[in-house]
């Protein structure tokens, strides 16, 4: 067993959250844990939060003193694992890579054109989102499909490859195969035919026909003047039918990394999937922001010694993915990035708040300084192929994460007499009123001013030396002037106060944040109400009581690290790995045959995950392969990602069927089932077992009729008066967490506080203490 301490941590948008856990030193300790969180933005003292959150973690651990700007000895550290926002926020700020498009000739507005989607088809002022491309070279090449073929001379003739060996198969000349004698080859040097065309099995199964290849020369040329004349150093490379032939991808990518391209982002590669525009938008997003997140990631190593990089330090470097899994810097891409921080909370929240005797699904609920993540688990990750994002369109695995912009450091605003919360932020730097930078009002002040927040217990990171907690006064002020304003616009006669005003805002953020859950549980045929609501993020603790409460949900998990819950979601992560394959099969095929060739194609990508699994050190029962096929009714677009039923059976249909039917209320039985992808995903446990859930604890713990501890007799840090909604200003005793046994019911009104949490118990809310988490009963009258 490795005694080296652990490091996991989150880069947020306002707040980078740090997890140091050492290991125990012997049988029967339990392992230590640091915990740090600071300012993501903080140029006056530090140029990167994730290098400074391990230096405070090392001087913490080893007791050391290590300064500031030194490189970092990482000989102690046995994994660092990160997720970043680095990828994401270039998107959304339009800050990513100059770079060009590469695409099939005749298709230069592809992306332009899009998919003629509406949102807001009522909008007479439609803004379409710019392109992320600066720049289109059309490449005359061009393969089209016979259709698939199940012909065995077809079959022995074609050459079979797959995403392991392109680079391979590039070299080789394909084998053609026609009705008729053919020549050996049907091209000149200039790839122009000559004769008929050479027929090849393509990834999916399909026959197809290439009658135009790339001409090497013009390519060489045209790369050449877009690096050396036009600047260029990234590109995205979208073929029409690369997904199923990618070997002209495959062509210009090595002429283009010859010529000295950074990056090359071709679509085959990072979503072999049919649909051309999607592919093209996400090969555009990777090329906009891998070298971004590259250079990033280059700014990090810059921090520590080179022994960390090359491996000679022994410490590994983990990224954490948008589909929950861990992955090393080698396979870590723009593309893969979008949710990197979310997706370690959802993985949180599931592990930890998920009771399989239970039950009952879970709604993750992420409130941090910048906005707010929602998420549904109900015994597996609930996962999304195509997302969009601020109008750009992906294609990756992630996921189902449902962000809105409102969070701890959301403006507030008085408009054409309405309350207004978001979406601009105040981030990290300036912050809120409340951070001493003299920023703008935001959501935490007004949970400071109606007394909310415990001042006492909040990190002292602010001001000029980075030791001074909230200003209070600040945010006071800020609100008496908003509500002057208010009140001199308002035709009311009655004056509102400024708690009235606060909690005015709190209600409006309460409502912007039920809307996607509302989205993720009842708009898909689910009841909120039959839920746990699982409360993270620093800000997530304030506002879980009147979430639930407005959500009828009876109970509320707050976990004692809830605050940095994606830094341990990232600590309890597993390894994850992935094959997929576009497909082009009817399910239940005459006599079975296609279902067969289904069976094969799955064999043999289990195995290449398999032993790619095996070779980073996973071995046995540590390794669990899932299998998923994208299944559609044929004649529709609409694709759903079905995973394998329990036990390994091959009844895809019914779980298709009723996964269908719960989506969208009917099945199409007259239809065949189309096969349009098989993916099969590898998991690396990093954990055995995670010991007893919250909820198996509480049902240890808790009785039916047990009382509610008498607060009087428990130490209190303070007691003031909160205001609630509906009650005013009532007595609130504010306790300490570390101070109450396991096994201790406090009813509300209370804050339970720690070092990185504040949670405020309302009336008629009872809390019951575990060892790992805080369990809230909301009662209803």
């Amino acid at each position: 067993m490795s005694n080296r301490i652990q490091i996991a941590i989150d880069r947020g948008g306002t707040f980078t959250d740090c997890l140091g856990r050492i290991p125990p030193q012997k049988s029967g300790d339990e392992p230590k844990d640091i915990v740090i969180k600071l300012l993501s933005h903080d140029p006056a003292n530090y140029k990167d939060a994730p290098t400074e959150g391990v230096r405070r973690i090392l001087e913490q651990a080893y007791d050391l003193k290590l300064p500031r700007g030194d490189k970092i000895d990482t000989s102690q550290i046995e994994y660092i694992r990160l997720s970043t926002t680095v990828a994401t926020n270039a998107l959304l700020e339009r800050k990513g890579e100059r770079h060009a498009l590469v695409i099939t000739k005749g298709f230069k507005d592809l992306v332009q054109i899009g998919n003629q989607s509406r949102p807001s088809i009522f909008d007479l002022a439609i803004k379409k989102p710019e392109v992320l491309y600066k720049g289109v070279l059309e490449v005359d090449e061009r393969v089209t499909l016979v259709g698939y073929t199940s012909d065995p001379k077809a079959r022995d003739n074609a050459v079979q490859f797959d995403l392991d060996s392109q680079d391979e198969y590039v070299s080789k000349i394909t084998k053609p195969y026609s009705g008729t004698d053919q020549p050996p080859s049907a091209y000149d040097e200039q790839g122009r035919r000559t004769g008929p065309p050479e027929i090849v099995r393509g990834i999916s199964g399909e026959a197809v026909a290439i009658l135009k290849k790339p001409d090497e020369a013009l390519l060489q040329k045209q790369l050449h003047a877009l690096y050396h004349q036009h600047g260029y150093r990234s590109l995205a490379v979208v073929l029409m039918h690369s997904y199923t032939y990618p070997a002209h991808e495959q062509i210009i990518k090595r002429i283009a990394l010859d010529i000295g391209f950074d990056t090359v982002s071709c679509s085959s590669q990072l979503m072999p999937m049919i649909k051309m525009v999607p592919r093209a938008t996400s090969s555009t997003a990777d090329a906009y922001l891998t070298p971004v997140l590259q250079a990033y990631i280059d700014g990090f190593f810059s921090g520590f010694a080179d022994t960390l990089r090359s491996g000679e330090a022994g410490t590994k470097v983990e990224f954490m993915m948008s589909d929950g899994g861990l992955t090393s810097v080698d396979h870590f891409s723009g593309l893969k990035s979008i949710i990197s921080g979310p997706a370690g909370g959802v993985v949180g929240m599931a592990l930890t708040s998920y009771d399989a005797e239970d039950k009952r699904p879970i709604i993750g609920f992420d409130m941090g300084g910048t906005s707010t993540d929602v998420s549904r688990y109900d015994g597996q990750y609930e996962q999304v192929f195509e997302t969009t994002l601020d109008g750009i369109t992906i294609q990756s695995p992630q996921l189902d994460v449902n962000t809105v912009a409102s969070g701890g450091s959301s403006r507030l605003f008085f408009r054409n007499g309405l309350f207004t919360v978001g979406p601009e932020s105040a981030s990290a730097h300036p912050g809120p009123t409340c951070y001493r930078k003299g920023g703008p009002l935001a959501i935490t002040d007004a949970n400071l001013v109606t007394g909310r927040l415990a001042v006492e217990m909040f990190p002292r990171i602010f001001g000029p030396d980075e030791n001074e907690g909230l200003d209070e006064d600040a945010s006071k002020k800020a609100f008496q002037q908003l509500t002057d304003e208010i009140n001199a616009n308002s035709s009311q006669t009655k004056q509102l106060s400024i708690d009235e005003v606060a909690q005015g805002f709190i209600r409006v953020a309460n409502e912007i944040m039920c809307r996607p859950i509302r989205a993720l549980t009842e708009a898909r045929g689910y009841s909120a109400s039959k839920h746990i609501l699982a409360s993270f993020g620093g800000a997530g603790g304030q506002h879980a009581c009147s979430l639930a409460r407005s959500l009828g949900i009876k109970t509320v998990i707050i976990h004692k690290y809830s605050s940095i819950l994606s830094a341990y979601g990232m600590a309890l992560a597993d390894r994850v790995f992935e094959h997929q394959e576009p497909c082009s099969e009817t399910w239940g095929g005459a006599n079975g045959e296609a279902k067969a060739r289904i069976e094969k194609r799955v064999d043999a990508l289990r195995e290449k995950v398999q032993r790619e699994l095996e070779a980073q050190g996973f071995k046995g029962d540590r390794v669990e392969l899932q299998t998923l096929l994208n299944l559609r009714y044929e004649g529709t677009d609409t694709a759903l990602m079905t995973r394998q039923p329990e036990g390994g059976g091959w009844d895809f249909e019914r779980v298709f069927v009723e996964k269908y039917r719960q989506e969208f209320g009917f099945v199409l039985e007259d239809k065949n089932i189309i096969v349009d992808d098989i993916r099969v995903k590898g998991i690396g446990k990093s954990f055995d077992s995670l010991g007893r859930t919250v909820l198996q604890e509480y049902r240890e713990l808790f009785k039916d009729g047990d009382k509610a501890t008498d607060v009087d007799k428990v130490e209190k840090l303070a007691t003031r008066k909160v205001f609630f909604d509906g009650e005013g200003r009532l007595d609130t005793p504010i306790i300490k967490l570390d101070q109450l046994q396991h096994g201790t019911k406090i009813d509300g009104p209370a804050i339970l506080v720690d070092q990185t949490q504040t949670i405020l118990l309302e009336p008629r809310c009872t809390a019951n203490l575990t060892s790992q988490a805080v369990l809230i009963d909301v009662h209803y009258d």
